[in-house]
């Protein structure tokens, strides 16, 4: 149902959520950090994907993309009164694994597009 969005925002969340480690395999070339240059001003819509979309397509690697929505929407709990102590709870023991979801994200979605 949801296509090639959900490995699309996987792909997106992954970069910009392992940018730490993806920048350090990428050395001098700065690569990765160009993308997540573009990426970022999108980051509550692709968050926002990771949560959905799985939603409508549940699967075990969904948790993972659920938890990279949660990850990168971090910023926009402040918006969700009634939420925002349990997001923020969540998110902060996710938070140790951000760039492992961000990896297994990427992997994902790439994985969903070949």
């Amino acid at each position: 149902m949801t296509g090639l969005l959900l490995p699309i925002a996987n792909i997106a969340g992954g970069l910009l959520l392992g940018l730490a480690t993806l920048d350090k395999w990428d050395g001098d070339k700065n690569f990765f950090n160009k993308i997540a240059g573009v990426l970022a001003p999108f980051q509550s819509v692709i968050g926002g994907a990771l949560i959905i979309l799985p939603i409508l397509n549940f699967s075990l690697l969904a948790i993972v993309s659920i938890a990279g929505g949660i990850l990168l929407l971090t910023h926009a709990f402040g918006k969700v009164p009634a939420l925002e102590a349990t997001l923020r709870k969540i998110s902060d023991k996710l938070s140790p694994f951000k760039a492992l979801i961000g990896i297994a994200l990427l992997v994902i979605g790439l994985l969903n597009i070949l």
